[in-house]
Order: C-alpha cells, then structure tokens, then sequence
C-alpha cells in the first residue's frame, strides 16, 4: 500500500505534468497561427489537408446523419403523437440537429475518423525523424506539415456538420413523411417556422467551427508531443480520440448555456 507522501508526490506530478501540457499546447496553438501564412501562401497544401479532411469523410458523416434522422423521425413521432402534435415532426427533427446533434456528432465522428488519421500521421513522421530532417533543412515543420493540417480541418468541419444536419432532417422526412405518413406540406412549413436563422442555424454553425478549432488542434499537438515509436503513436491516437470526445462535450455545454439561454 502507498503511504500518503508517495501517493501525495504522484498526484502533485500528474496535475504539474497536465498544466504543463495545456501550456505548451497554448504556444502550440500561437505558433500555428504565427505560421498560417506560410500554409495559406503554398495553398495546395491546405486543398490536399481539406480533401483529406473532409471529402473523405463525408460517407460517414452523410450515412450517420440519415440514420440519425431516421431514428429521431421514429422516435419524435413516437412522442408527439401523444400530445396529437405530429405536424411538429419536422420542426423537432430540425432543431434537434442543428443546435445539438448535428455539430456535436459530426465532431465526434470527424475526430474519430481524421482527427486520428492526422495525428498517425504527423505522429509517424516524428518517429521516422521526417520532422527533424525537415529542421535540419530549414523547414519550418510547423508551417510545412502542422499548420495545413489544422485549418483543413477547421474550414470543413463546419461544412460536414451543415451536410450532417441536412441528411438528418431528409431521414426524417424519409421516415415521417413517406413510411408513416406525416403530412408533406405540415413537415415542411412547420419546419420554416419554428428554425430561426440566428438562435439555430448560425448558433450550430458557431458550435461546429469552434468544435473544428478544438478537434484540430488536439488532433496534431498530440501527434507532434508523441513518443517517436509505435507504442507513442497509438498512444497518442487514443489520448485524440478520448479528450477530443470530452472536449467537445465540455464545450458543447459551455456554449449551449450562453447561446440559448433565455431564448424561446
């Protein structure tokens, strides 16, 4: 059994070594932004870094959104038939995906998906030392491998949510419109009415680009702290997945109490 001042010793290193982390990650993210010139200037890079990010995530990000209409269709009729309100099928398939589930899903299923693959990446690139040979020839790894890797995956994480929630809500009316037989013209005008562009619409598309800049920076700081070997690396996509999960929660709470609060 430890005695107090081992286990006391364990914890003050364990909360030092997470404060030191956050801190270097706060420098990782200014010299990203120091260095973003360089990645907008060579743009072909970022083009590559959003094609990687975004157009070969979109299967799962349009099968997981039409599911997930689905199934909010199921359920919201489900509910709303006790209360004699199915014509509010569309409105309730709506703005559950725009505010809450089409930016909080999409991140964790960008995270899960590129989010990793970046973080292998650069994580293998340390541990064959192609970082450090680009030091060595005076290439900025930073503004060469980090900083096209991280806007690609800001600029398309908010278009992979907005695609997201709109086959959503087309699983939805696939459902409630055409299986169950929900009235076509009520699905939709209910819908136009009850969205409002600023408190749904563009407070989702704020949620998704700040999930983005989180998931980013996540996915290649802990690909550029690994250990430069195998065992680092998939350590490192784990600790991606995992605090990127939690991130996006987190914020996804912090933001929803300041965007809708007091809102109707």
């Amino acid at each position: 059994m430890l005695r107090p001042a081992t286990l006391l010793r364990k914890l003050g290193h364990a909360v030092v070594d997470r404060i030191w982390r956050l801190g270097f990650a706060s420098r990782f993210l200014f010299a990203i932004l120091t260095h973003s010139g360089t990645a907008f200037r060579r743009l072909p890079l970022t083009l590559r870094e959003i094609y990687f990010s975004g157009v070969l995530s979109l299967l799962i990000i349009l099968v997981s959104g039409l599911f997930v209409g689905m199934v909010l269709g199921l359920q919201g009729y489900e509910i709303l038939q006790r209360f004699g309100s199915t014509e509010a099928l569309g409105t309730m398939v709506a703005l559950s995906l725009t505010r809450e589930l089409g930016p909080v899903l999409a991140g964790l299923l960008f995270a899960s998906r590129a989010g990793t693959s970046v973080t292998a990446e650069i994580g293998l690139m340390k541990a064959t030392e192609q970082l450090k040979a680009m030091d060595m020839m005076a290439v900025n790894p930073i503004a060469r491998v980090v900083a096209p890797r991280f806007w690609g995956g800001v600029i398309t994480m908010p278009l992979l949510a907005a695609m997201f929630s709109a086959m959503g809500v087309l699983g939805g009316w696939l459902v409630g419109v055409v299986f169950i037989g929900v009235d076509d013209g009520a699905f939709w005008s209910q819908m136009q009415s009850g969205v409002d562009f600023r408190f749904d619409i563009w407070n989702g598309v704020v949620k998704s680009f700040i999930f983005g800049i989180a998931v980013s920076l996540i996915a290649v700081f802990e690909g550029y702290d690994s250990a430069p070997t195998a065992e680092g690396v998939s350590r490192a996509i784990t600790r991606t997945v995992v605090t990127s999960a939690l991130t996006i929660l987190a914020l996804d709470f912090v933001l929803t109490s300041f965007m809708f609060r007091g809102t109707s």
